[in-house]
């Protein structure tokens, strides 16, 4: 199975920027489709962006749309999600899973999480 290690998150305040990274390893990069989830407190975990293997289709849930950007680098195998605009609703735990299926399966079809990387926007 794929390893996943995410980074990047922080604490920011509304209106700012982050980035966020996932390396992943140990299948080949390029034939999977990735994603970013996240949970909140009290809240189950819930689909964010997803980007095609070939990094020229991507969709976004769509409180997100217009202020975040999934991208990838096929040859540092890592998956980004530039956000801005950033929101107290986004104040979540960020995680990027992947899969061989464009678009993503659903969020509870996932067997393996990586740690994930918290995001703080402060109301």
């Amino acid at each position: 199975q794929v390893q996943l290690v995410e980074s990047g998150g922080g604490l920011v305040q509304a209106g700012g920027s982050l980035r966020l990274s996932c390396a992943v390893s140990g299948r080949t990069f390029t034939t999977y489709a990735l994603g970013w989830f996240r949970k909140a407190p009290g809240k189950e975990r819930e689909f964010v962006a997803a980007i095609s293997w070939s990094g020229k289709s991507t969709y976004y849930t769509d409180p997100v749309k217009g202020r975040f950007t999934i991208s990838r680098d096929n040859a540092k195998n890592t998956v980004y999600l530039q956000m801005n605009n950033l929101k107290p609703e986004d104040t979540a735990v960020y995680y990027c899973n992947a899969d061989t299926h464009f678009p993503l399966p659903p969020v509870y079809d996932y067997n393996y999480w990586g740690q994930g990387t918290q995001v703080t926007v402060p109301s």
